[in-house]
């Protein structure tokens, strides 16, 4: 068996992706036609991101410390990759017809909330890696968004990516958690 299969294997990715799989078809079945609320975009994007946080520890701590394999690039890949087919699932469900939310939100909320994932399994560990996206999205929704530049950071996961300070919190989360969770891994 190659590596690659034996690492998406200890990562639970089949599930990871199947449960991302099953959220993208439960929204396309059903959402209508129409606009739909940018609270179930950003909703599903966390979701989907949680699913995959699962993965983002090993079955045994000691077997990953003693690997002799580099871990770096392949948790940062990990991190890059889980974010990337959160954003391309809710695409897929766009192109079929529903409307969630701007493409470039999609992105920008995707790589956002993949860097709280990760930033989350450094702080809490892999098992409780989805806290972070959770929490964050639990604030965004029931908080309202405040004027300024702390509304703008805070409430980055609804405002447009032409806002420059939402912007520049989700790029920021992504590349802190990255290079946080790729250089210490997740906590033990």
């Amino acid at each position: 068996m190659r590596w690659l299969m034996l690492y998406a294997r200890s990562r639970q990715v089949p599930t990871s992706a199947a449960a991302v799989a099953l959220v993208a078809l439960a929204v396309w079945a059903l959402n209508g036609p129409g606009p739909v609320d940018l609270g179930i975009a950003v909703l599903v994007l966390t979701a989907n991101v949680a699913a995959a946080s699962v993965g983002l520890g090993g079955q045994d701590a000691a077997l990953d410390r003693t690997a002799a394999i580099r871990w770096m690039p392949r948790r940062a890949a990990h991190v890059l990759l889980a974010g990337a087919v959160a954003a391309a699932a809710l695409l897929a469900v766009q192109a079929a017809g529903v409307k969630l939310a701007p493409t470039a939100l999609v992105v920008q909320d995707s790589a956002g909330l993949a860097g709280l994932a990760a930033l989350g399994a450094v702080l809490c560990g892999a098992e409780f890696a989805w806290t972070l996206p959770i929490g964050w999205l639990a604030l965004t929704l029931v908080v309202p968004v405040p004027p300024g530049i702390a509304g703008e950071v805070g409430g980055w996961m609804i405002l447009s990516p032409a806002t420059t300070a939402s912007a520049a919190t989700a790029w920021a989360l992504l590349a802190t958690g990255t290079v946080l969770y790729a250089t210490a891994g997740p906590r033990r």
